[in-house]
């Protein structure tokens, strides 16, 4: 007859042969650690790189997948530049790290897309992973208006924060909304960078400097396709 699972360990699974009852060990597959980084990156820049770097390295990540979102449900009324021009300028400034990678989860699959969903597909996807959700600090502030938030802090491994200089958080507030969010945050450490992409979008449309805010090869982009000048 077979043997029979009798109990897991975290490398191990602990086998019984129902016939001489001969303990047997078999070594479970290794888990490793994906990090989930999402956003409409228009335009991406230094401090995306910043914050998905430190990630890499403090969670010992062996992958960080950028999520770029086509349509982000939370950004119907503000204009976005086309998907075309944000997925090339993302593709230009990850060439040269093995540990960045573009997912098209959201890029090929119809809206409206939502971080829930999105975990649960990559989950189904990567069955030995556990995930890190990689949030800016005003994303971590708002995470209890987002859909099946609750489910969502459950469902990752942890939520890495990248703080902006005087950013604040209560984290007991926001405990009470979403009960598991205190342990599952970690605050990445990093130098604060107050720079977002729409102060990018600023300093173009307006003519002032921006270059040194960016890898080269965005701002390449940007200056050749003439994007987020003014009308």
């Amino acid at each position: 007859m077979g043997s029979q699972m009798v109990f897991s360990t975290n490398r191990w699974f602990v086998l019984r042969s129902q016939t001489d009852k001969t303990l047997r060990y078999t070594p479970c597959m290794a888990r490793t650690k994906i990090g989930l980084f999402g956003g409409t990156f228009d335009p991406p820049h230094i401090g995306h790189l910043i914050l998905a770097g430190e990630s890499v390295v403090q969670f010992k990540l062996s992958r960080l997948l950028w999520m770029l979102a086509p349509d982000p449900p939370h950004k119907q009324l503000q204009p976005i530049t086309a998907l075309a021009h944000r997925l090339k300028m993302l593709e230009r400034m990850l060439v040269d790290n093995p540990s960045f990678e573009i997912s098209r989860l959201e890029i090929d699959r119809p809206g409206p897309h939502f971080t829930i969903d999105t975990v649960r597909l990559l989950a189904q996807q990567e069955p030995t992973a556990d995930i890190v959700l990689l949030l800016g600090g005003d994303s971590l502030r708002d995470l209890p208006s987002w859909r099946l938030s609750a489910d969502l802090v459950a469902e990752v491994a942890h939520i890495g924060v990248l703080r902006r200089p005087n950013d604040s958080f209560d984290l007991p507030a926001l405990e009470t909304k979403i009960a598991g969010l205190t342990a599952k945050v970690t605050f990445i450490e990093a130098p604060l960078q107050d720079l977002a992409s729409r102060e990018i979008r600023r300093r173009v449309a307006n003519g002032e400097m921006y270059r040194y805010y960016l890898h080269p090869s965005v701002f390449d982009y940007i200056e050749a396709a003439h994007l987020y000048r003014a009308q």
